[in-house]
């Protein structure tokens, strides 16, 4: 059982940045490909980012891609995401998640664990 747990919300204007994390603990983090999603009031979850378990592979969403950067750090059982040029679109709880397959990245089903989700606010 893997225990997920972000950090780094907060509330943040128009352009500016913030950085998020998810702390893993329970399992062998570097087994598990990692996601960030995201979901805002009334709307479905969106998929925003994956990493793969050795970093060596990242993928985005267009929404995001070029403003949002997804890392890891296996030795910390951490997985960040850099976000730049916040806009008020991007307001929304955000989730890391975790999964032991590649294939299909951007399906939130396909994640075994969930963290509870940090807020991110972005003021026009």
């Amino acid at each position: 059982q893997v225990q997920l747990v972000e950090s780094g919300g907060g509330l943040v204007q128009d352009g500016g940045s913030l950085r998020l994390s998810c702390a893993a603990s329970g399992g062998t983090f570097s087994s598990y490909h990692m996601g960030w999603f995201r979901q805002a009031p009334g709307k479905e979850r969106e998929f925003v980012a994956a990493i793969s378990w050795r970093g060596t592979s990242t993928y985005y969403s267009d929404s995001v891609k070029g403003r949002f950067t997804i890392s890891r750090d296996n030795a910390k059982n951490t997985v960040y995401l850099q976000m730049n040029s916040l806009k008020p679109e991007d307001t929304a709880v955000y989730y890391c998640a975790a999964r032991r397959t590649w294939a299909s990245v951007v399906a939130g089903s396909t994640y075994e664990y969930w963290g509870q989700g940090t807020q991110v606010t972005v003021s026009s």
